[in-house]
């Protein structure tokens, strides 16, 4: 029997009320916020990439309707030229990555100081807001708090003269959020994570507390962002490469704020030497109760290969867990904007990704299943990641035969 929106929303209305209210805020339940889609089937029509090549028109139901049964895909009605200009380059260059960690000295002090607490906080109050869904209310006031917790990070390392934090913004509400760590150059390191969450049996309604999709890839990497910071040659900026921190607003959407980001950098023509994913990173109770080893999860289909051995060679380094081989399919995560722009990307995931958190995009994504222990492995590997790229000689590396023009 099929039950219409309207119907399944008077049966979910009670669902609606645990969410995160500011202080000071009167608690008046905002479902619908001017000019944002009602609960009933949407004649608007979005332009979807299935696979490279496959395209199709479909409606905002359909897009829901499809993620419900595993497709994954860019919307690209907005950018569709998304990697155009990258694409018709004739210089466009190898990616080269170090052979093997050389840091380690500088690292691992730096590992010591990364904080299961700080990110069990963090999430806490993530997951405490009714959805992060990217056009509702909810989702604009999530991504408001954490950009003041990235603030807040950058001015208690009391680098606020060097670092910097700014909403990329966006015309459905929930903007994107770009942390700045300038270097010598200009040549970008980006770690990424998205800060949305959704429900996709009825994303304006129900909650989506979205812990470890992807509130758990959030604090991670704000954790490697805050320990980072403590390096006193990162908050100077006496570090060779700039360094970004992205969380991206309507990844679940068809990954639109990566979209948005790395088509603006393509237009520009800014180098980006290399793009870290990082979705989901707290659930291992699925692997454990297979009887396989708790190990970081690799992404090896559609990813830059030698950043990917890159990572590898990090995890060795300084994780105390293993990593293993494994594949998500085309547009599965943010890092394949940066892919489809022509930049090196990569991606992590908490398990082989079979094994990964069957929770996700309902009510029950919540921090009860989560493992902070390898939560931190993740940070460990991201800080490492980040430094280490941070004082790479990528020219040195890419020899002089290499053009950095489109």
């Amino acid at each position: 029997m099929k039950v219409s929106n309207a119907s399944l929303l008077a049966l979910l209305l009670p669902a609606v009320s645990g969410r995160f209210v500011e202080p000071g805020e009167a608690d008046r339940a905002m479902l619908y916020p001017d000019g944002l889609p009602q609960p009933s089937e949407s004649s608007e029509k979005y332009h979807i990439e299935l696979s490279p090549g496959e395209t199709r028109w479909v409606t905002e139901d359909e897009k829901w309707e499809l993620r419900r049964n595993g497709k994954r895909f860019f919307d690209i009605t907005d950018h569709p030229e998304l990697g155009a200009l990258r694409s018709r380059s004739a210089s466009k260059k190898k990616s080269v990555f170090p052979a093997k960690p050389k840091l380690q000295k500088e690292v691992n002090p730096l590992l010591a100081n990364l904080s299961k607490t700080e990110m069990k906080d963090h999430l806490t109050t993530f997951t405490s807001f009714h959805t992060r869904y990217y056009k509702s209310s909810y989702g604009r006031q999530s991504s408001e708090w954490l950009l003041s917790q990235v603030r807040d990070t950058i001015k208690q390392a009391g680098a606020e003269k060097h670092v910097h934090a700014e909403h990329f913004e966006h015309s459905w509400g929930q903007h994107s959020i770009i942390a700045t760590i300038p270097g010598k150059t200009n040549a970008t390191v980006v770690i990424g994570a998205h800060q949305d969450s959704i429900n996709l049996w009825l994303p304006s309604v129900l909650a989506a507390p979205g812990a470890d999709d992807d509130g758990s890839g959030t604090v991670t990497i704000l954790e490697a962002f805050r320990v980072l910071l403590q390096s006193e040659a990162i908050a100077s900026g006496n570090h060779e490469n700039t360094i970004e921190f992205h969380w991206y607003s309507a990844e679940e959407g068809g990954l639109l704020g990566s979209q948005a980001i790395f088509s603006a950098y393509e237009k520009e023509g800014r180098d980006v030497k290399a793009m870290l994913q990082q979705d989901m990173t707290g659930f291992v109770t699925r692997t454990l109760d297979a009887g396989k080893p708790e190990s970081v999860g690799v992404i090896v289909d559609f990813v830059d290969p030698n950043l990917t051995e890159f990572i590898k060679v990090v995890i060795d380094e300084y994780c105390d867990i293993p990593y293993v081989e494994t594949k998500c399919g085309y547009a599965c995560s943010d890092h394949a904007s940066a892919s489809k722009a022509g930049y090196a990307s990569a991606f992590v995931i908490e398990s082989a990704f079979e094994l990964s958190d069957n929770h996700i995009h309902s009510t029950e994504d919540l921090i009860k299943y989560l493992s902070f222990d390898h939560m931190l492995q993740h940070a460990r590997m991201t800080l490492a990641f980040g430094y280490e790229l941070a004082f790479t000689d990528f020219a040195a590396l890419e020899g002089p035969e290499h053009s950095d023009s489109l």
